[in-house]
């Protein structure tokens, strides 16, 4: 029998009261809870929950997540595997379930909604309306991740509202996902039975959804940072909110992750039990998760921290085993064969070339992709580009690059466009991570480093990738294109290098490879780069370059 105490200042967020204390843990679980008249410096609290993540965007695999993510404070996740269930359906799900069971890590995995996210890009497969309903029929399968496809839920598509019903008939959440929406749409969509909304980008968009019931999710991520936007939200909606990270590249997990979130909004001056609740306590009662509460008979899910001041953690319990302590992981890694789904074969310098009909000419005018630091929203503008020899080319001068988006699903001609905002002064950098599909996605400033920078990644059956001419560097991601299997420090150390070498060749944005990875994101507005073309999201159709 495992029985311990443990002793400090007990912060009770649903009573909202501190008071020193005693807990008597067996097995797991809190027996008992003893206030005493001990005088305490550190801190007792429920341990943090992402309330909505995809773990392979932090390009580990689920049990190298959660030894990174307990050294935080964070014992859970709301986690949704459509990026690997977009490679590799439900045998990819099934990965990240058995894969996550193998750490004491509350993972909560939700059943993807939209796989493929639109019918105009190509995925490596498809995720039905049975397939969805078998996942919901398990017991680790808490949710419906989000509807990506608003336009299908407002347009009352049959098979959406035939995913919404099947987790509707198991009583489990339904997540959303509607950038932008307002007013009435937004009104119907929520009433469709969307229960939450993480792409919020302004505090007038979150207070409509919230008026209509919709719990709002406060992202900051490596990419889409919206706490600034978000977080006067908390002192009026504290029993609404919920702190998420979304997408998380590894080097930023190891930085940190909610606890960087709650430091954030104390400092902001959000009162501490409103912060906790939206830290620890929310996800629990939305999703209806198994983590304790600092509640006698609950799970002994907590952590230590020294102050409510700095808010260091000193250690992380999950059912009454220490799993981290000043700053180091408890928990061992967990060896993991690699699954894949990858075909395509090496591309030449002639197949990303873009040529022009009227071989007279010396420019051509195209539409460009604007690109943002920290939104996952674009823009669009048009640009006037050279023509050499009858081949467009990418123009430095005015940060116009060339956007390369290959399939790797199988064999098919790349596709071109042009894109702003990331800067290169040279070379090229690609990725196997390109939300949602994951085909190959590269930006660069001459054809011979995109090339360069797009073989490697095929040569190593994914990973993402740093090329200056032929000289190149690559992080291989074997595991589905979009993870490695070792060790997640090991992870994060080399693919800071790879992000320092982007931000060598010019690039200025805080996190390139993870920008460059939602810029085939064809969901999220405006103009965006699918391996079938170019695509208008406000028409929500493929669209010419000129």
């Amino acid at each position: 029998m495992n029985t311990f105490q443990i002793s400090g200042n007990l912060v009770d967020i649903l009573q909202q009261e501190i008071y020193p204390a005693t807990l008597h843990i067996e097995n797991g679980v809190i027996r008992h809870i003893a206030r005493n008249n001990e005088v305490y410096t550190h801190y007792i609290l429920p341990g943090f929950t992402d309330a909505h993540v995809h773990v392979e965007s932090s390009m580990l695999i689920p049990s190298e997540f959660a030894r990174l993510a307990v050294v935080h404070g964070t014992i859970a996740t709301i986690s949704d595997p459509h990026e690997i269930a977009n490679v590799m359906g439900v045998k990819g799900v099934e990965f990240m379930l058995e894969n996550g069971k193998q750490v004491p890590f509350k993972f909560n995995f939700g059943a993807p909604s939209c796989v493929p996210a639109t019918v105009f890009e190509t995925a490596g497969a498809t995720v039905s309306v049975a397939d969805i309903e078998a996942l919901l029929q398990r017991d680790d399968i808490l949710y419906l991740t989000e509807m990506m496809n608003f336009p299908g839920v407002l347009h009352k598509d049959p098979e959406v509202l035939a995913k919404i019903a099947a987790a509707q008939k198991v009583n489990k959440p339904v997540d959303g996902h509607a950038p932008g929406l307002r007013g009435e749409d937004a009104r119907n969509y929520i009433a469709a039975g969307i229960s939450t909304d993480h792409e919020c980008f302004t505090l007038e968009e979150a207070l409509d959804k919230l008026q209509y019931g919709m719990h709002i999710l406060i992202r900051e991520g490596s990419a889409a940072k919206n706490f600034e936007a978000l977080i006067p939200l908390l002192h009026d909606y504290p029993e609404k909110i919920m702190f998420c990270s979304d997408d998380k590249h590894p080097d930023n997990l190891v930085e940190g992750h909610i606890n960087l979130l709650v430091k954030r909004a104390l400092a902001h001056g959000v009162e501490l039990f409103k912060v906790l609740r939206a830290a620890c306590v929310n996800p629990v009662l939305h999703y209806k998760l198994s983590n304790g509460l600092l509640r006698a008979g609950d799970a002994a899910d907590f952590i230590v921290i020294d102050d409510l001041q700095h808010f260091n953690i000193q250690a992380t319990y999950i059912n009454g085993t220490k799993v981290a302590e000043n700053g180091q992981t408890l928990i061992a890694p967990v060896p993991a064969v690699p699954v894949n789904n990858f075909v395509c074969h090496a591309k030449t310098v002639t197949d990303l070339r873009i040529t022009v009909t009227d071989s007279t000419a010396t420019t051509a005018t195209v539409k460009v992709i604007t690109a943002t630091d920290g939104q996952l929203i674009t823009g669009s503008t048009t640009a006037t580009l050279p023509v050499v020899n009858g081949t467009l080319h990418s123009d430095v001068s005015q940060d116009t690059l060339k956007l390369v988006v290959v399939n790797r699903y199988r064999e098919a001609p790349p596709a071109l466009a042009f894109i702003r905002g990331f800067h290169l002064q040279h070379g090229a950098i690609a990725s196997s991570v390109a939300h949602d599909s994951h085909n190959i996605i590269a930006v660069g400033t001459d054809d011979e480093s995109l090339c360069a920078a797009i073989n490697a990644i095929i040569t190593a059956q994914g990973g993402i990738s740093v090329a200056n001419g032929k000289e190149v560097q690559v992080l291989p991601l074997p595991v589905a294109g979009l993870m490695s299997n070792l060790d997640g420090y090991t992870i994060a150390t080399q693919y800071s290098a790879l992000d320092q070498a982007a931000k060598a060749l010019g690039s200025q944005l805080n996190s390139p490879f993870m920008t460059l990875s939602f810029m085939a994101l064809l969901v999220i507005p405006h103009l965006k780069l699918s391996d079938l073309g170019l695509f208008d999201g406000d028409k929500f159709e493929l669209t010419t370059s000129h």
